[in-house]
């Protein structure tokens, strides 16, 4: 039996994150949890502030879809599906990652009130050598090391947790976007989201067994509660159903 064949936007989907994927060695100090914190000890917001930054601002009308469109960590995690296409455990283990941001978020705070709070803008601050030809004092070598473990975890949580285990149980980046996305919920502002209709549901799973966080998909189309912290609104559920009972929505609602 061939594959069923994928939808132009998964293509297009996947192809961007490949993209991101290969300038992942270029970009991945702004999404460095060490940079920002020697920034805030500096007083100085530098790259990753803003990236984070931008991660909430954007979560409040997109919701997580840059981990589902953009992210390189996420497509890591998505091409190695292929290679042991395991569900992620979810539930009370997602919370591992709040147990990493939190006490990240907290010694940010402090070393930035010791140094005064933030007085200066410097978006290159420590990844200047990344985009100059001129010799640096910090070694190549020690920035793709460290870039080689990022990447190692990302690699091994994949292979040993299941789809997209980093994105479960690791990423500093996430809890950004999964605040933002509760605080649009309680305001109920127009924003990106999925809406069902539960009637035309014929419970056949597609959508579940093509979500690539592990979601139970189908059990959220029949509850008609299609809002979920660990949705990235990537779009595989919309386009595997043969229903077309899931799709897009840019509109106000609390879920």
């Amino acid at each position: 039996m061939s594959a069923k064949p994928v939808k132009k936007r998964q293509r297009v989907r996947r192809a961007i994150l490949i993209v991101a994927l290969l300038l992942f060695p270029l970009i991945y100090n702004f999404f460095s949890p060490y940079i920002i914190m020697d920034g805030a000890s500096q007083g100085v917001i530098n790259g990753s502030f803003l990236v984070f930054a931008g991660f909430f601002i954007s979560s409040l009308f997109v919701g997580r879809a840059w981990c589902g469109w953009v992210c390189p960590a996420g497509g890591i995690g998505e091409i190695l599906i292929s290679a042991r296409d395991k569900r992620a455990a979810s539930g009370r283990w997602d919370w591992i990652k709040w147990g990493i941001w939190i006490p990240w978020i907290a010694l940010i705070a402090f070393v930035a009130i010791r140094a005064g709070g933030y007085h200066a803008v410097r978006p290159l601050h420590l990844v200047e050598e990344v985009f100059s030809f001129q010799p640096s004092d910090r070694p190549m070598l020690m920035y793709f090391m460290i870039y080689y473990i990022v990447v190692a975890l990302i690699v091994a949580l994949s292979l040993t947790a299941g789809r997209r285990g980093f994105c479960h149980y690791s990423c500093w980046m996430a809890p950004f976007m999964v605040i933002g996305r509760k605080l649009r919920n309680l305001a109920a502002w127009p924003a990106l989201r999925l809406c069902a209709e539960s009637e035309k549901c014929t419970q056949c799973q597609s959508c579940t067994k093509a979500c690539p966080m592990s979601l139970e998909v189908q059990r959220m189309v029949a509850a008609k509660q299609m809002e979920h912290a660990e949705c990235i609104l990537c779009g595989s559920c919309v386009d595997s159903c043969p229903q077309s009972v899931i799709h897009y929505t840019f509109s106000a609602g609390r879920g």
